[in-house]
């Protein structure tokens, strides 16, 4: 990355591990309510995605375009993780059992699977397949756009992978990054120091998806290459910018096809990954 202060080095590829998917009988998430759904064209945002649906456990509703939210709204790494959404850890691991639906092809759940490579080289995390002793777990279906709920909720829960346009290495990481705890870029506490939302060339319904949260920083810099920023032109109503980089107007992000070196460093710290 030739952006210096603007953005970090990308971690290089790691090691090959193999992750044995499931074959056991499928778990069953309950209280599953699907309404309201809202197609949005995600053409211009790789990462952001298909659909707006409420739906879920607990009668979530999904905000920011892929976090899922289960009743309350009260939420780089989302405050929840000092309540208690991180993921346990066991031993020297954070073990974070997985179920891939049936539904995806096997060429799919390829994909998926290696997406979880990412962070069983590079973290202490360990995604698992699913056993049926395991109370809390991450259902990957293929529901109404790319989605997941921030940190770890109680019992099953969805992370939603539409078929069409969700199932790329990207993606799996982004939406998995946001059931470990993470949240978007340019919605942490000090992105004002860091980028100018542009709300004037923003989708009125879309706003919220750029509103500042109070989140753990983890000690590092704002991140242009993470794989959890959103394109300079995501939910634009006039095709202009609706993120700019201060140290460089003209800066393009938000393509990154991996987590890069500071969305590993943000795990590891969180987790307190040995080194």
């Amino acid at each position: 990355c030739t952006f210096s202060k603007c953005c970090c080095t990308v971690r290089k590829s790691l090691f090959h591990l193999n992750i044995i998917s499931s074959k056991v009988t499928a778990p069953e998430i309950k209280h599953v309510r699907l309404s309201l759904k809202h197609s949005a064209n995600h053409s211009h945002f790789p990462i952001m995605h298909v659909a707006f649906p409420f739906c879920c456990v607990a009668d979530a509703a999904v905000l920011q375009g892929d976090i899922a939210v289960p009743n309350t709204l009260s939420r780089n790494a989302d405050k929840c993780t000092e309540r208690g959404c991180k993921w346990p850890k066991s031993g020297s691991y954070v073990y974070v059992p997985y179920y891939i639906s049936k539904t995806f092809s096997q060429e799919e759940r390829d994909v998926i699977i290696r997406g979880m490579q990412g962070f069983n080289q590079s973290t202490c995390i360990r995604l698992i397949p699913w056993k049926p002793e395991d109370r809390d777990y991450i259902f990957i279906e293929s529901k109404d756009g790319c989605w997941s709920y921030v940190g770890r909720q109680n019992g099953g829960q969805y992370l939603s992978l539409q078929k069409t346009g969700c199932v790329h290495n990207e993606v799996v990481q982004h939406e998995i990054l946001h059931a470990l705890g993470f949240n978007h870029e340019q919605v942490r506490s000090d992105r004002d120091s860091y980028v100018r939302i542009l709300f004037d060339n923003i989708e009125p319904n879309f706003k919220f998806a750029f509103e500042k949260k109070e989140t753990n920083n983890l000690g590092t810099p704002y991140d242009f290459t993470s794989v959890m920023e959103y394109r300079n032109d995501a939910f634009s109503k006039n095709g202009k910018p609706t993120i700019v980089a201060k140290c460089d107007p003209n800066l393009k992000f938000g393509n990154s096809k991996k987590m890069s070196a500071n969305d590993i460093i943000r795990i590891n710290k969180l987790y307190e990954c040995s080194e």
